[in-house]
């Protein structure tokens, strides 16, 4: 599956109008294929996630982290269920980063990040992120233009702090189209069990539509120095779901998480257990 996550990396410059939103690099099925290979691919995505809780309880100290970056109704909710909901919740941590509060405000705008960095073992996902204090703050002016291109170079020294922590990151940006995000915006007003989803401020920021794409071609062109960027096309959800899996598969594979050993005589404890009856 390389060829397949391969054509998803991102390294300097990108046009994301040469990207379609709505391609499936790398894969030549159909969406009922897609379902069936998210499927099958979840048991491998499992079963490394519950070696690397494991290594954890002899000692290991690695870690995973996705980075999940997109528009409104890009599908970040969609990855949280129906990939990072395919673990065992108990190994996961995940953390919306929403507008900071008062005290996060009075804080560096990593200190909020740094404090929810996953523990050994755990899978950290974090829906939004750091790069939302370079993306809105470039868009919406919330911070000097100075302050937010020195952002952009502590980021990059941040992230690699993560690696040289033996974090294996993984940072994806949802692509999703203009008019994709338009009728998936009109859907939550037409169906009401969609409202709660609905929030007036997402078209302020869609009005922003084309400052946003020129930050985010800036934010990964300066970013993508330590950990590489993957441009993920999100019109088509099956696919964007069977991409951020396979990243992940791949991600926890490098890390090739070993199951602890035994700190008892496991010969010893059977006898036992069999003498119960």
């Amino acid at each position: 599956m390389s060829e397949f996550t391969d054509a998803l990396r991102v390294s300097g410059a990108v046009r994301l109008a040469d990207i379609d939103p709505a391609a499936t690099p790398g894969s030549a099925g159909s969406k009922r294929e897609g379902a069936a290979a998210l499927e099958e691919g979840g048991a491998r995505l499992a079963a490394l996630q519950e070696r690397l809780f494991a290594a954890s309880r002899g000692g290991g100290t690695r870690a995973a982290l996705l980075i999940v970056q997109g528009m409104d109704t890009s599908g970040k909710g969609g990855i949280m269920r129906h990939v990072v909901g395919q673990v065992d919740p108990q190994g996961v941590a995940i953390r919306a980063f929403k507008a900071p509060t008062e005290e996060e405000r009075a804080h560096d705008f990593l200190w909020r990040i740094e404090r929810a960095l996953p523990g050994p073992g755990m899978l950290g996902v974090f829906d939004r992120s750091h790069y939302e204090d370079v993306l809105i703050h470039r868009v919406r002016g919330l911070s000097a233009p100075a302050e937010v291109e020195s952002r952009y170079g502590r980021i990059v020294a941040f992230e690699q702090g993560l690696l040289d922590r033996g974090i294996e990151v993984v940072k994806v940006m949802l692509h999703i189209s203009r008019e994709e995000q338009g009728a998936r915006l009109l859907e939550r007003l037409d169906r009401p069990e969609k409202h709660w989803k609905y929030n007036p401020g997402d078209v302020d920021e869609r009005q922003e539509w084309d400052a946003y794409m020129e930050a985010y071609e800036v934010a990964i062109e300066r970013t993508g120095i330590a950990v590489p960027w993957h441009v993920v096309p999100a019109d088509r959800k099956w696919f964007a779901r069977l991409a951020v899996q396979e990243l992940l598969i791949e991600a926890l594979e490098r890390i090739d998480p070993r199951w602890p050993e035994a700190d008892f005589d496991v010969a010893a404890e059977r006898e036992r257990l069999l003498a119960t009856g």
